[in-house]
């Protein structure tokens, strides 16, 4: 059974950090691209960053840029967001996804597989 776990996601503080992971397992997922999204209550599904296979392109959407980063570890089958400096608007429900294709927001693709999500909540 192919999956894509999420871990991570918790209570934090305005200001502060946390770290997501996502592990896939029941394939190999270290030659395609990699990425996380976010819904919150009431809104649609929005992406967040993508990552390369090779690791060596990543996009992010302009509410995130500066503040998180995406990265991983095609030897444990792993993508990581480092989310820093964290806001109430970036309390979602975070998904990571692959994309066979592209790491790009604007190549289709995305939800090739999807991991069933974690909560991330941002006080003020």
């Amino acid at each position: 059974q192919v999956q894509l776990v999420e871990s991570g996601g918790g209570l934090v503080q305005a200001g502060g950090s946390l770290r997501l992971s996502c592990a896939g397992s029941g394939r190999d997922f270290s030659k395609v691209a990699l990425g996380w999204f976010r819904q919150a209550p009431g809104k649609t599904r929005e992406f967040v960053a993508g990552i390369a296979w090779h690791g060596g392109s990543t996009y992010y959407s302009d509410s995130v840029k500066g503040r998180f980063t995406i990265s991983r570890d095609n030897a444990k089958n792993t993508v990581y967001l480092q989310m820093d400096s964290l806001k109430p608007e970036d309390t979602s429900v975070y998904y990571c996804a692959s994309n066979p294709y592209s790491a790009s927001p604007r190549v289709t693709g995305w939800g090739d597989y999807w991991g069933q999500g974690t909560q991330v909540t941002v006080s003020s």
